[in-house]
């Protein structure tokens, strides 16, 4: 048996162009299930940060982003500057391959060890890179790391392409609402004169109503004498922009004391801290007894389309409008009285329903497109420990099924 360390460079040096802008990773820009990670700003090449190559595997050492499994392959095509928070880890030529890495890296074992390793003050605990580094292993001769690798990635070359068609179907729903509902150029505005208004001029029969007139804010909580035997919860870490990344069971009793908001279809999750960061999400179809964290606002649609209360409260107006609404230093944060006070411009109920039958629809769509992405991790989660382990004996042609 080997160490992680004999197949694998941890934290190599890396030579960046001193004083260039190069492209910077931050923990945000890393999503757990997905792959690839691309450089979300670019950073004067100084001072500390993980410093990495095209290919390398970044792996979360900090808590909570560890346990949420943040870890992904750089795919830039220069070298970059990440977070002090990752390590790097890359294919030593000859011996291991690039692809094999990454996949080698989102074992649970391996993670396991590091959790295991973590020391600091509660909630910002980092893990020791000697668990990585004297990992005990063993890697299969280079052609089988490569066709592990090539097995696992056709399922994630699945996966991206019904992400992207998820990005596309949002896109269209979103330019559909800034084109009616923004720049008014709906269907008949030529017919309709604008008025004024508190939020200026807008098509006449439109109108100006709070929030609260047309939504619900924390329709309901549980509590120890309501609660289900068992919860499928979503925090605040497991949601980032436009989507939940991922959900996690618990028993009542084990689950934190912050799952207490119910949610249904159709609701818009927006987390009340550091609104700033946009970690917001629409609901489709959740399981029975999904509930979220204290730490959300849960926005239930009464007057309108839950399309277009999602549309509407993500755009970049709404966002300046809850951050320039928070309090605290530290963590800036609103309450549900934030949202119940904005102002929101709502059209004709026709217009209304017209945009609600075209949106709902892609969102069905999307919805769909994520179930199957789904069911594809869970099918590469299955595989992925058996063929590292050789439980799977790789013969012929490799088919996806």
């Amino acid at each position: 048996m080997m160490k992680l360390s004999d197949y694998v460079d941890i934290n190599p040096k890396t030579q960046l162009p001193k004083g260039a802008q190069v492209p910077f990773v931050g923990m945000d820009a890393v999503t757990a299930g997905r792959r690839k990670v691309t450089a979300n700003e670019r950073r004067e090449a100084k001072g500390s940060g993980a410093k990495f190559l095209p290919g390398d595997t970044l792996f979360a050492r900090i808590t909570p982003c560890l346990e949420n499994g943040k870890i992904a392959q750089f795919s830039d095509k220069e070298a970059g500057l990440g977070s002090t928070e990752f390590f790097v880890l890359r294919a030593k030529p000859n011996v291991s391959d690039q692809n094999f890495v990454f996949y080698f890296a989102l074992q649970e074992e391996l993670r396991a060890a590091a959790e295991k390793s973590m020391t600091g003050a509660s909630g910002r605990q980092r893990a020791d890179v000697s668990a990585l580094k004297e990992f005990e292993c063993e890697f299969p001769p280079l052609p089988i790391q490569r066709r592990i690798a090539s097995i696992l990635s056709a399922y994630d070359e699945l996966i991206e392409n019904n992400q992207r068609r998820i990005r596309i179907l949002e896109d269209m729903a979103r330019s559909l609402y800034r084109e009616w509902f923004v720049h008014f150029r709906y269907p008949g505005h030529e017919s309709v004169p604008l008025t004024d208004s508190p939020l200026g001029q807008i098509p006449q029969g439109w109108e100006v109503k709070k929030l609260g007139d047309i939504a619900v804010v924390n329709r309901v909580q549980i509590n120890a004498k309501n609660a289900p035997d068992e919860l499928h919860y979503i925090d605040i870490a497991s949601v980032s922009p436009g989507q939940i990344d991922y959900v996690t069971t618990y028993a009542f009793a084990d689950a934190p004391g912050r799952a207490r908001r119910v949610v249904q279809h159709g609701d818009v999750l927006w987390s009340c801290v550091r609104p700033n960061r946009r970690s917001h999400a629409l609901v489709m179809h959740p399981e029975t007894n999904t509930i979220a964290s204290t730490g959300f606002a849960v926005l239930t649609a009464k007057a309108v389309p839950f399309t277009f209360l999602y549309f509407a409260i993500t755009t970049d107006d709404f966002v300046s409008y809850l951050t320039n609404n928070a309090s605290g230093a530290a963590y800036p944060a609103v309450t549900a009285t934030t949202f119940e006070k904005a102002e929101l411009l709502i059209p004709s109920s026709v217009l209304l329903e017209r945009f609600g039958k075209a949106t709902i629809a892609m969102e069905e769509q999307a919805h769909t497109l994520q179930r199957q992405t789904a069911n594809l991790r869970r099918t590469r989660d299955l595989l992925l420990p058996r063929l590292l382990s050789g439980q799977i004996i790789l013969s012929g042609e490799a088919e996806i099924g």
